[in-house]
């Protein structure tokens, strides 16, 4: 099944979980999440302390776990690409913690697209042996690691 509007405006844990409409782009769902991610992430930053902002992204991940079990179900799909919540999650954990600066987002962007895309151990594993939302939040979280690890390690490299 391939959901549309109808579908994204027929439960708010659809809604939630297509990342407010991105994940129904038909080409590149994750990508066009991770985008929307992008985007949406001054607002939340401008407003909000880290240490809070920490604490609703956990928070987040949690109804991430709940809305990405609920959509898969109501697709026939645990892990259906218009499902987006998962990347848009982490992705603003990567960018909480990425250093200031539109250059260093936009590496942190292509990374963290990289390492979902590509799924390296054990991010392959939580995609294909964690089941149901868990899973689905599991491996973009690990990819989000990555994409930090390789961040933080390029930052002291220049310094």
């Amino acid at each position: 099944m391939r959901p549309d509007l109808r579908f994204l405006m027929s439960h708010p844990a659809h809604f939630v979980a297509c990342g407010f409409g991105s994940g129904l782009s038909p080409r590149a769902p994750g990508t066009a999440g991770t985008l929307a991610a992008w985007a949406l992430f001054p607002l939340l930053a401008a407003t909000l302390p880290e240490s809070l902002l920490l604490l609703i992204l956990a928070i987040f991940f949690v109804l991430g776990i709940i809305v990405a079990d609920r959509t898969g179900r109501d697709l026939g799909v645990s892990d259906h690409g218009a499902i987006v919540w998962d990347e848009m999650v982490p992705f603003w954990l990567v960018l909480v913690l990425t250093p200031p600066g539109l250059a260093w987002q936009a590496l942190a962007f292509v990374l963290f697209r990289f390492f979902d895309i590509v799924k390296p151990p054990p991010v392959g594993w939580a995609d294909s042996k964690v089941k149901g939302g868990f899973g689905v939040m599991l491996d973009d979280l690990i990819a989000a690691g990555y994409t930090l690890l390789v961040l933080a390690l390029l930052k002291r490299t220049l310094e």
